[in-house]
């Protein structure tokens, strides 16, 4: 039996999810009970973390995910509904587009890695109504480790991004 159309509206009762900091919706779905002391850590994160985190996510047409950084490695997975765009400023300040989705042929994937202290936000593609995915964060997520871009100083360190740190920043 082919799998039934949901809505982003269904998908966000459906899995509880609630507003995101960064915009759209999530709920953490996993939260390792293994830790990983501070002194077994770099230095960047001060204290003991969970091995591993998951959250589901989704974004709805309007809405975006602003530009932010943490201090993990955090890998994104699709699900379902429509193709997005995940762009990434890496630490020599290159951009790198990638589009999740179900489409190989059109450059789309199911999974990104976006590493540890990139600043990286998303956007639905044209026409896209939602987009849910899942992201999984090592060593594990803490809103402590989260710093959301402030539009004029990454404007000022990437000018040559100007136009993408418009769009995904308040």
């Amino acid at each position: 039996m082919p799998p039934v159309d949901r809505s982003a509206a269904f998908w966000i009762a459906h899995l509880g999810l609630v507003p995101h900091p960064e915009g759209g919706h999530f709920r953490e779905t996993y939260r390792a009970t293994e830790t990983i002391p501070a002194a077994a850590l770099p230095g960047r994160y001060g204290g003991t973390r969970a091995s591993s985190t998951a959250i589901h996510f989704l974004l709805r047409a309007g809405e975006i995910a602003v530009l932010h950084r943490i201090r993990s490695d955090e890998l994104w997975h699709f699900y379902t509904g429509g193709p997005l765009v995940v762009s990434v400023i890496d630490g020599a300040g290159a951009r790198h587009d990638y589009t999740l989705g179900l489409d190989p042929d059109a450059g789309q994937c199911f999974q990104v890695a976006v590493p540890a202290g990139a600043w990286f936000g998303a956007a639905l593609c044209p026409g896209t109504p939602y987009a849910l995915v899942g992201c999984t964060v090592a060593p594990g997520f803490e809103f402590a480790d989260f710093e959301l871009a402030d539009r004029g100083s990454l404007a000022r360190r990437y000018p040559q991004h100007g136009a993408l740190i418009e769009r995904l920043t308040r």
